[in-house]
């Protein structure tokens, strides 16, 4: 799947930098923990999610999906951190 960045360039959907700024947000919330297993679990449902209908996504497309699966989940706090992450 083709990941439209902010400057114009597209580059492949790559869910190691999805799972690893959930786990960076999550450092930063203390009350919550993301497990690893859990932040790659989380990324894979965002993928599915996303490649249903699309074939070309925007990082906002990512970010918000991202966010929904965090606060679908309970993670309140490390959606916030994540998305103050991604700004």
């Amino acid at each position: 799947m083709l990941i439209s960045k902010r400057s114009g360039n597209f580059t492949l959907y790559d869910d190691s930098k999805v799972i690893n700024s959930i786990l960076n947000a999550n450092a930063r919330v203390s009350i919550e923990h993301i497990s690893r297993n859990l932040a790659a679990a989380i990324a894979d449902e965002v993928f599915t999610e996303l490649t249903e209908n699309n074939d070309v996504l925007t990082t906002k497309d990512v970010r918000e999906a991202v966010y929904r699966n965090l606060c679908d989940r309970g993670f309140y706090l490390t959606a916030k951190e994540y998305i103050e992450y991604k700004k």
